[in-house]
């Protein structure tokens, strides 16, 4: 089969095709295998209860139901639904925003693809523009979305220790460098696959700098704010005509409802519209009917009162997990702020990142190993090949096995080399 450039880049394997593979082993063709892997949200009975009822609403009315199911949407979504988003957004925050705000995308990972290609990549004249990430490690889903070579630069984060074998990231403004290259900044905040939550100071001088310079600031709040705010310190929301707010109805629970909301000035919003329109015809209508109504009465946020609280909890209860087993071996954990992750640092392991994934695999137990998170940042940091992602999401037995067995291969890394 001869594939072209394209399909060479994007037919072939990938972290991130690994990642979802692992996750449909896990979640639907072994069901013994203990998933602390990809990003697969809790079962929460409070929120499954409510979209439950929104959809029983909507199967009750003909009408409604023809709307959701039989007609196409706008590729810029459902014009009501963003009416409600920008209200929602504009009451919470004092934003000034309209429907002409907002777009509606078929998961957050196919707007990143569009986003991230309408601003970086070769250019009319034939020159190449990247995307920064001013903190790596960062989502891996990012990596392999350019349509070319080197999309992606990257700034090393200072390192922070913090007490109780806890340490922190943090962009170095130092060393942060804007080439005139440089097409856009993105950050994702809480970050994946940290769970670091970046100061409102750090974004607020980031905003400055891509102002300077010109270039948007691209936020992923996939877990962030204001929903699913699946954040566990104090951040403000932040937007104005230069940023780029990606948002997510993934972490709420629906993530197979496939729905991520683009917010950005009008030209940003037409841009990706007409991208989308080639890409994928419409957005999909089943996300925004489910949650049109809990953004017109603010309920979402009810929800999330939910959602913080238990995750918070879970994080707190995994870490505590982690230090029993785990003892005096020379293990870091990032403080948790947010997401539904734990990352963990193994100062000098003597295997790789990725040994230590396929022996634990091996075990009957899924992580992901951290190589591959760190986005524009070259192998010759040892830091990146000794950290792996945890997720907590599971239920709380199943974490605890997991985190006892976890130990175990670490043990033995450390301990028969």
């Amino acid at each position: 089969m001869k594939l072209s450039k394209f399909g060479e880049k994007f037919a072939a394997p990938s972290a991130t095709v690994n990642l979802m593979d692992d996750l449909n082993s896990a979640l639907n063709e072994n069901p013994d295998m203990i998933f602390m892997g990809g990003g697969n949200p809790s079962r929460l009975p409070e929120v499954e209860t409510a979209f439950q009822q929104r959809l029983a609403a909507i199967l009750a009315d003909a009408d409604e139901c023809h709307r959701v199911l039989g007609i196409y949407q706008s590729p810029q979504g459902d014009k009501q639904f963003r009416k409600e988003m920008a209200g929602f957004l504009n009451k919470q925050f004092g934003w000034q925003l309209s429907e002409r705000n907002i777009a509606v995308s078929n998961g957050s990972q196919s707007a990143f693809f569009l986003l991230f290609n309408l601003f970086g990549g070769i250019m009319p004249d034939g020159s190449q523009r990247s995307i920064h990430l001013p903190l790596s490690p960062e989502y891996l889903g990012y990596a392999d979305i350019g349509l070319c070579e080197n999309f992606f630069t990257a700034t090393r984060p200072t390192i922070d220790r913090l007490d109780n074998h806890l340490f922190k990231y943090r962009v170095d403004f130092s060393q942060l460098d804007i080439a005139s290259n440089t097409a856009a900044l993105c950050v994702s905040r809480p970050t994946n696959p940290t769970g670091n939550v970046l100061t409102d100071n750090e974004i607020e001088h980031l905003d400055a700098i891509a102002k300077q310079h010109d270039i948007p600031l691209i936020i992923d709040g996939a877990y962030g704010l204001p929903f699913p705010n699946i954040l566990f310190c104090q951040a403000k929301p932040y937007w104005n005509d230069n940023i780029i707010l990606a948002l997510s109805l993934s972490k709420m629970g629906l993530p197979g409802v496939r729905t991520g909301i683009v917010v950005a000035n009008e030209a940003v919003i037409q841009a990706y519209s007409n991208a989308n329109t080639l890409a994928s015809l419409a957005c999909g209508n089943l996300g925004p009917a489910l949650v049109k109504a809990l953004f017109k009465n603010s309920d979402i946020l009810g929800l999330t009162r939910h959602i913080t609280p238990f995750y918070q909890q879970r994080s707190q209860q995994t870490l505590q997990w982690l230090r029993e087993s785990l003892g005096d071996l020379p293990c870091q954990i990032h403080k948790p702020e947010g997401a539904i992750f734990l990352w963990l640092w193994f100062e000098g392991l003597p295997v790789s990142s990725q040994t230590l994934y396929e022996r634990l695999k091996k075990r009957g137990v899924l992580v992901v190993p951290g190589q591959s998170f760190f986005v524009g940042i070259d192998n010759a940091w040892q830091h990146k090949h000794e950290c792996i992602r945890l997720s907590y999401a599971q239920d709380a037995a199943t974490v605890k096995r997991g985190v006892k067995i976890l130990a175990e291969e670490v043990y033995l890394a450390y301990n028969t080399q």
